[in-house]
């Protein structure tokens, strides 16, 4: 299965926030989707579906499958630190992430897409493996005869969200080093990561 292709409006409003970026619907309409929408009466949530819910929301807004996520849970089961920290950081540090939040694109699907094409360098090496883990130190870049595209131009233009702290970007080479692995509150998403935790430990 490959991925969420639909309405990601519909999506955003299930959740209650922007998982895949500012939506102008979600502002209009906030309420859940379905007939009766703010009208309509909510069963109470059980405690499995809480888990399950934030665990889709980090699924949607990473852009991952179930398999990919699931495997990223295990590797950061073995590491060393808050299991759901260190979930975090590795999903902060996918490649196709690191190019959205260095603002080459507007959303992670377009960044994605970026690597996919083979716009995108990892230490002078064009990688198009989306899920690439980025060591502290590696330098990500638009590939040099790409820096002119327009969709890459006009997305640094118009990039408003302020630079992580945990990366650094060099305007005149179009470049961004990852400075260091973020912790939790280096990380702006809204994800109760132990829900998380506590799904896959069920």
């Amino acid at each position: 299965m490959g991925h969420f292709t639909g309405p990601r409006s519909k999506v955003a409003r299930r959740f209650g926030e922007p998982v895949f970026g500012p939506d102008k619907v979600l502002e209009k309409r906030p309420n859940p989707p379905g007939q009766h929408g703010a009208n309509k009466r909510r069963k109470k949530v059980s405690e499995y579906g809480v888990q399950l819910r934030e665990k889709q929301k980090a699924k949607a807004i990473y852009g991952m499958r179930e398999g990919q996520f699931r495997l990223f849970f295990e590797r950061a089961k073995a590491k060393q630190g808050i299991t759901g920290d260190v979930l975090l950081a590795l999903c902060e540090t996918r490649l196709d992430n690191i190019v959205y939040r260095l603002g080459l694109s507007p959303t992670r699907p377009g960044a994605r897409q970026l690597v996919t094409h083979r716009h995108v360098t990892v230490n002078g090496k064009v990688c198009n493996v989306p899920s690439y883990i980025v060591r502290p130190g590696e330098v990500v870049s638009v590939r040099e005869k790409d820096r002119d595209m327009v969709a890459v131009v006009d997305s640094i233009k118009s990039h408003k969200s302020p630079l992580v702290n945990w990366l650094s970007w060099d305007e005149a080479t179009m470049a961004g080093t990852l400075v260091s692995v973020p912790e939790r509150a280096e990380i702006p998403e809204n994800i109760e990561v132990q829900l998380i935790v506590e799904f896959f430990s069920r």
